[in-house]
């Protein structure tokens, strides 16, 4: 009987040793970490709080960290609730235009990173170097000016003879022109689409006619033009992803807004510059 007694009372206890501990969630996004006023601050806002502090803020430790990060947003916290509720038609505005931002980023980075696939990637590279070369290359010069009057007669006088580069370096106003206008090798891609336009048309040793871009007037010489090998996949695989994905975006915005229906009401007597007009948004 006593052996009886004394067992039970230890298998119990046994039992109750191997039982599970109580399990305690751990913290997400919205574990609460303060609340002021009755209004919660989660670990959420803590989180994106510290993606927008600069790189060097984001090194401290990460408990000194914490702690300022949150101090601050309870001090904003309890700040912003003596507006009691009420936004300035300024901060409503801005933060409008903020979410609308934000959404529009959301979307975009989606059509990104759907449009980036293998097959993609492929398709664009095969696309772009069918011929088996990478296109072409060209070493040029030129001669920047700031008016066409003075670009036709700097055309006026290589027609009649004159050396490109002293020109260059007596004439030309672009930091090229103490090296007599040279501009070194370059490919597709590198120069505005104007000047790119206008060496396409050339062939060695040709001068252009007076050629406008946002910097001037050019006058273009055209030393030489090659080809150049295609380059293998992987050397070009960030441009490839880039070129897909802008274009994914592009065609993306353009659908969009081609079936959006969009309603531009013309107002009367509105003159652009009213844009620099902060007083409209101030109550």
């Amino acid at each position: 009987m006593r052996k009886g007694l004394t067992f039970l009372p230890a298998l119990a206890m046994a039992a109750w040793m191997v039982l599970p501990a109580p399990t305690i969630a751990a913290p997400h996004a919205n574990t609460v970490v303060a609340t002021v006023n009755g209004e919660d601050i989660t670990l959420g806002h803590m989180i994106l709080a510290r993606e927008t502090l600069p790189a060097q803020y984001q090194q401290l430790p990460a408990d000194v960290l914490y702690k300022a990060i949150l101090d601050q947003l309870i001090q904003q916290t309890a700040l912003k609730q003596e507006l009691n509720g009420e936004v300035p038609r300024a901060i409503q505005l801005t933060l409008d235009n903020e979410t609308r931002s934000l959404l529009a980023s959301q979307v975009i980075e989606t059509v990104m990173r759907n449009a980036a696939t293998e097959d993609a990637l492929r398709e664009a590279y095969d696309t772009t170097y069918s011929t088996g070369d990478g296109g072409d290359e060209f070493h040029a010069a030129h001669i920047l000016v700031e008016t066409q009057e003075e670009a036709a007669e700097i055309v006026t006088e290589l027609e009649q003879g004159a050396d490109f580069s002293k020109l260059a370096k007596a004439r030309s106003t672009g930091p090229s022109g103490p090296s007599g206008g040279d501009l070194g090798w370059f490919g597709l891609g590198r120069m505005v689409p104007e000047f790119e336009t206008a060496v396409l048309d050339m062939k060695a040793g040709e001068f252009s006619q007076p050629v406008q871009t946002q910097f001037g007037w050019h006058v273009i010489l055209l030393n030489e033009r090659r080809k150049i090998a295609a380059p293998k996949f992987e050397e070009v695989r960030g441009q490839l992803e880039q070129q897909v994905q802008q274009n994914a975006i592009e065609e993306h915005v353009n659908k969009l807004t081609a079936q959006a229906d969009i309603i531009r009401p013309v107002v009367e007597d509105l003159d652009p510059a009213i844009l620099q007009d902060l007083s409209l948004v101030q109550e």
